[in-house]
């Protein structure tokens, strides 16, 4: 058996044992001593049963070079044990103390005008120094060492949340040695890169720096690969402090926070390198569509998993302090974000952090403890998601049963928003967005999928948004198509090679014969109204397209919207080849809904409530294993049809055929008796 299985193994093990681990970051030499048994008390009344500590104590526990203070540590892990919590064990390396960068300025990261960024905050470190990752190492292995067998330490925490980007002098050695092992030779580069273009052929890798600021643009090619390098090297932190902690003899599982769809992380490549994924997530209570791209994360972080249950390693139970205006979150919507992870896979519900700091920069962050104390409602609304989760605890381990893949791809976001397009309003995230709500309204679950991924066990395939896309994907998607799965393809996709050189021919070049249809210019647009062909209509009234139109002509597709006005008058926006769907525009949210709505249909897949196509507004439902989650995200209640006689496991009431929902609550209803 693997040590990535046995790990696996034991996080199920902690499950199986606790139930849905409940808890948070933990910083107690943040704070005297005499307030640790009063946290202990309050994580009992709470319900608490898994905290994370350590994350930033390197300073605590190497407050000079080469010294070791353990004593706190010991003391804390034993108390935590003692009362029955178990304890994520963080190795503290994202935040370096001051006296390494002071001592060793050679660990700190320089941006991309030059600036050599100074110790004194957190993340001040480069990825790329060796320095950093010889004083990182040895802490790790010092601790690993000493707790590995601590029947605390039921998980490890490598770092948090990796995000460092260094254009520094370290970063450009070894981006020079990564692009030797891509390409081989200097000669290759310079042909992925076309770098007879603006005079920019090297001779030779010691010539090439990280892009940096430059007079106008950067090469694209260079951008990409920098950025490639950059989640490479990231990832290369990770997993040598990784291994350091499986060479102390360490069996836990270890993981290290993600952050949803992150910028400066290819996800797809770091999943495997976890033994759980964790993820850190933050929805803005201001955002009217919170609750469907934080779903589309939290369905990410399963499918980055394989299916497998995942940890939400953070978030906040009120307010953040980080944005420009903070809005806080109700303990009832604080509830309820923490349900929607469960409905969508989590294990784990944690908080950052448990006791509310009372100085520095995250002081005004908000916490399961507050500064007010146990008597308020923050707490009780921690102490009430403490019982919840107890009520949960038979979906522990369960999945979620997708007939929907969504294609995405970190490179392909990367190079499709590099500057010098068409136009640069259209956002990847966006339309991904735009895409999985009118899924997340039919309460339908998907799986986020690198378009290499195996394709076989979908009925329906979404592809947003995919400038980069490999010819074995192009491939496979007709494969898909041809065997009877519904293909929707979006604007701008199949643009480029992986060096984000554009595919020459009529666009796009690898999916013109799935599409019955084929373009010979990208372009902007204003805003302009479409004209929808007999037999398919949009439930809006003026559908339009706006921001990017390609000039398309169909050859054997089916046109069901054209451009109605303008230099576009009569140009297809809209096509469907038997099973293919290609969207040469970005069309109006109605006109989406409305093809997507067919794809699903013509593939039979439904949401999990019977004779709802579409949910009321702000209803969402999910089902993971034999448990129907209907999560109210509205502030007036609503009322669904379902089978009688299923059990609601937060309450223990039996239902009727008709259960309603009251503002901001959460149900979760089972074929199974209450016990």
């Amino acid at each position: 058996m693997s040590s990535t299985t046995t790990a696996r193994a034991a996080f199920d093990a902690l499950i199986a044992e606790r139930g849905l681990a409940f808890g948070g970051d933990y910083n107690p030499e943040q704070w005297p001593r005499e307030t640790w048994r009063e946290d202990v008390r309050l994580m009992r009344e709470a319900g608490v049963n898994f905290v994370t500590v350590g994350v930033f104590s390197w300073a605590t526990i190497e407050p000079r070079p080469g010294a070791r203070e353990w004593d706190w540590l010991d003391e804390i892990l034993w108390l935590l044990h003692e009362n029955g919590i178990a304890v994520d064990l963080a190795m503290p390396v994202a935040s370096p103390p001051p006296w390494l960068g002071i001592q060793h300025p050679d660990v700190l990261p320089v941006d991309r005008d030059g600036v050599r960024l100074i110790a004194g905050s957190r993340n001040q470190f480069s990825p790329a120094s060796r320095t950093y990752r010889e004083h990182a190492l040895a802490i790790t292995r010092d601790i690993a060492t000493r707790y590995a067998g601590h029947p605390a330490v039921r998980m490890w925490h490598v770092g948090n949340e990796y995000g460092q980007i260094d254009h520094g002098d370290e970063a450009a050695r070894e981006f020079r040695i990564w692009l030797e092992r891509r390409y081989g030779g200097i000669d290759a580069l310079n042909a992925a890169w076309n770098t007879a273009f603006w005079s920019q052929r090297y001779d030779s890798f010691d010539e090439i720096l990280p892009p940096r600021r430059t007079p106008y643009l950067v090469n694209p090619a260079q951008s990409l690969d920098f950025r490639r390098y950059s989640s490479d090297q990231l990832l290369a932190c990770y997993t040598e402090l990784r291994d350091a902690i499986r060479a102390s003899g360490a069996a836990q599982p270890i993981t290290t926070n993600f952050m949803g769809f992150f910028a400066h992380a290819d996800y797809h490549s770091w999943a495997a390198e976890v033994d759980v994924v964790s993820d850190d997530q933050y929805p803005d209570p201001a955002n009217p569509d919170a609750a469907s791209e934080i779903a589309l994360v939290q369905d990410l972080m399963r499918s980055l998993g394989q299916g497998r249950s995942w940890m939400l390693m953070e978030q906040s139970i009120s307010a953040v302090s980080w944005r420009e205006h903070n809005l806080p979150k109700s303990p009832l919507r604080a509830r309820r974000d923490s349900l929607q992870a469960v409905a969508r896979g989590a294990d784990a519900i944690c908080f950052f952090q448990w006791r509310q700091a009372r100085s520095g920069a995250e002081r005004f962050h908000s916490s399961m403890l507050p500064h007010a104390g146990a008597d308020s409602d923050v707490f009780r609304g921690a102490c009430r998601q403490g019982a919840d989760l107890q009520k949960l605890a038979a979906v522990a381990g369960t999945e979620i049963a997708t007939d929907v893949a969504l294609l995405f791809d970190w490179s392909a976001w990367w190079a499709g928003e590099e500057p010098a397009r068409p136009t640069e309003r259209l956002s990847t995230m966006e339309q991904v967005n735009r895409w999985y709500r009118s899924l997340w309204r039919r309460g339908i679950p998907v799986d986020v999928l690198h378009p290499d991924a195996g394709l076989d066990d979908y009925r329906v395939i979404l592809v947003p948004h995919a400038y980069i896309l490999s010819d074995a994907a192009a491939q496979a998607l007709a494969g898909a198509a041809a065997r009877g799965a519904q293909v929707v393809i979006g604007p701008f996709s199949g643009v480029a090679d992986e060096n984000a050189g554009i595919l020459q021919g009529r666009s796009p070049v690898q999916l013109r014969e799935l599409i019955g249809a084929s373009g010979e210019e990208w372009s902007g647009m204003l805003p302009g109204a479409l004209q929808l062909a007999d037999g398919f209509s949009a439930d809006e009234r003026g559908p339009t397209a706006s921001i990017l139109a390609e000039r398309l002509r169909a050859e054997g597709g089916e046109v069901l919207a054209a451009h109605a006005d303008g230099d576009l008058a009569g140009i297809p926006a809209v096509i469907r080849n038997d099973n293919a769907w290609y969207l040469g525009a970005v069309v109006s949210d109605g006109v989406l809904d409305a093809v997507l709505a067919r794809a699903l249909t013509a593939a039979s897949v439904t949401g999990p409530i019977d004779g709802l196509d579409t949910l009321p507004d702000g209803l969402e439902a999910v089902r993971r294993g034999d448990v129907l989650f209907l999560l109210n995200h509205t502030q007036h209640p609503i009322e669904v049809p379902v089978t009688a006689g299923l059990v609601d496991l937060l309450t223990g009431e039996e239902t009727g055929d008709i259960v309603g929902i009251a503002p901001g609550d959460v149900r979760a209803l089972s074929e199974r008796q209450h016990r």
